[in-house]
């Protein structure tokens, strides 16, 4: 599908990913729907100061089904970002992932199935599989959810499954690992981390130091969903993105400190970073084959441009007053 011209949703809009991947859809020349999460503030998160005749933001909310089937309607593509993600939330509120990450889900595919919209692109995520049993990890890794987060997404994306298989809903599931970058939220690992080198009081706070994970910059991720619109062989399929190397956090830490010219601190594990025993995921390292024999994808931007480019933003954006404040 070419893009040009074309009326586009995209839900989650104002979010992390869905932001930059509403720039790269503007860029593309499509005319693009943004579909945000109301709140009384008509704050539009990372798409404030975002202008263009051919962008659209509406406020809504996918637990809502007439929201979403008025969001949906006069549109040819749709891109469903739209989830609770944060994972220590989760164990503390778990009905609330299922209300907007499954729920939310299937109201966004009976809207699709209702317009006959000509592809929906699903967002999944690498925290259904679990802890790896073997690595790189490819789409036929058992899926094992180990938080009421990851649950609520691999339930999400066997509902995305369910709606090809019983009504061929034309939908292609983007399974990014861990995605990095500008405008991410001080709460992930590597923002956070960031955040305590640029403004910290010499102490590091952060969870376990032994996970490994496989980061993905931001804008090769938003080219993914881009492309999954380009292939018709990727209807119906499950496609990871990732750069198949992985990192400890640890590593991670090192990697920044060098990059900002200093020393790592011993790091202190908090207690509000860490997750329950059976609930941490250990390794997840991706294997993007089938995403590069359908789409044509593979990583653009190198671990450390990506932290480079992620380093430059925070310098600018982030205050050094109540810096503490910025990694909890």
């Amino acid at each position: 599908m070419n893009l040009k011209s074309k009326r586009v949703l995209v839900t989650g809009a104002g979010g992390f990913i869905g932001s930059h991947l509403v720039e790269r859809l503007l860029k593309e020349g499509a005319r693009v729907r943004a579909l945000t999460h109301y709140n009384s503030r008509r704050d539009y998160g990372h798409l404030r100061g975002l202008a263009s005749p051919a962008l659209e933001i509406v406020m809504g909310d996918v637990r809502d089904p007439g929201s979403v089937d008025q969001a949906v309607q006069g549109c040819e593509a749709v891109f469903h970002l739209a989830a609770l993600i944060a994972i220590p939330y989760s164990y503390q509120a778990p009905t609330s992932f299922i209300e907007t990450n499954v729920k939310g889900t299937l109201h966004v595919l009976e809207a699709c199935r209702r317009h006959r919209v000509k592809r929906m692109v699903h967002t999944s995520t690498s925290e259904t599989y679990g802890t790896a049993q073997y690595t790189p990890m490819d789409e036929r890794h058992p899926l094992q959810a180990q938080s009421p987060y990851a649950a609520s997404k691999a339930a999400a994306d066997l509902l995305a499954d369910s709606y090809w298989r019983s009504y061929g809903v034309p939908v292609v599931t983007i399974r990014p690992f861990n995605t990095f970058g500008p405008r991410q939220s001080l709460r992930a690992v590597i923002p956070s981390i960031i955040a305590q080198a640029l403004h910290g009081n010499g102490r590091l706070r952060l969870g376990r130091l032994d996970p490994i994970r496989d980061f993905n910059f931001v804008k090769d991720t938003a080219e993914a969903f881009i492309l999954a619109t380009r292939s018709d062989d990727a209807i119906g399929q499950v496609l990871n993105v990732g750069s198949g190397r992985g990192w400890k956090v640890g590593e991670v830490v090192d990697r920044v400190y060098a990059l900002c010219r200093k020393k790592a601190p011993r790091a202190v594990r908090d207690p509000r970073r860490m997750r329950p025993d059976k609930s941490e995921v250990f390794e997840l390292v991706c294997d993007a084959r089938r995403a590069r024999q359908v789409l044509g994808w593979r990583p653009r931007v190198s671990f450390d441009d990506g932290l480079r480019q992620s380093l430059d933003f925070y310098r600018q954006h982030l205050k050094p007053s109540g810096a503490a404040d910025f990694v909890l």
